[in-house]
């Protein structure tokens, strides 16, 4: 397994709901999970491919592991923007690393979100929430591990170049 400990971050925006937070306004901690998964959706939309044309080509990625660090609550109405991206990869696993982080109210032109991808010496924008990271393996339709080089080389393809575009 590569792994890259400075890849570039793609970003996903959202403003938390009021069915995500508790009584206190406070986000429910396993709506970040939540979030994981729209940045690691989004990080692929923005790649070029999607979850759904995976889905087509029999590949699954299901969550073998997961971390997560609690550094301020996120609350309702707050607008969040969920940075992605590979920590590892190889033709059976793909690992992701997130941080989600709270932006001002201050207007920011430079947040096309889905127009750009902050480079590994940015600083990303925000006030850190939470960080986080996701371990996957790619599978098909009967739940046994396919190597990605192998099942979908366009795929692989498209994140080996995310990957070593973050190499620098």
């Amino acid at each position: 397994m590569r792994e890259l400990s400075n890849g570039n971050w793609y970003a996903a925006r959202l403003r938390v709901r009021y069915q995500e937070s508790d009584q206190m306004g406070v986000v429910y901690h396993a709506n970040y999970l939540n979030w994981f998964e729209i940045g690691r959706t989004e990080m692929i939309r923005q790649m070029g491919y999607t979850y759904r044309k995976m889905e087509e080509q029999g590949l699954l990625l299901p969550v073998t592991g997961l971390d997560v660090k609690y550094h301020k609550p996120a609350r309702y109405d707050d607008e969040i923007i969920i940075f992605t991206r590979i920590a590892a990869f190889s033709g059976l696993r793909l690992n992701y690393e997130y941080d989600v982080r709270r932006m001002s109210e201050e207007p920011d032109e430079h947040m096309a979100i889905g127009e750009r991808v902050w480079s590994t010496d940015e600083s990303l924008p925000g006030e850190r929430l939470v960080t986080g990271s996701t371990q996957h393996v790619w599978v098909n339709g009967d739940w046994k591990p396919v190597r990605l080089d192998k099942a979908a080389s366009e795929l692989y393809s498209a994140l080996e170049k995310v990957w070593l575009s973050g190499k620098g």
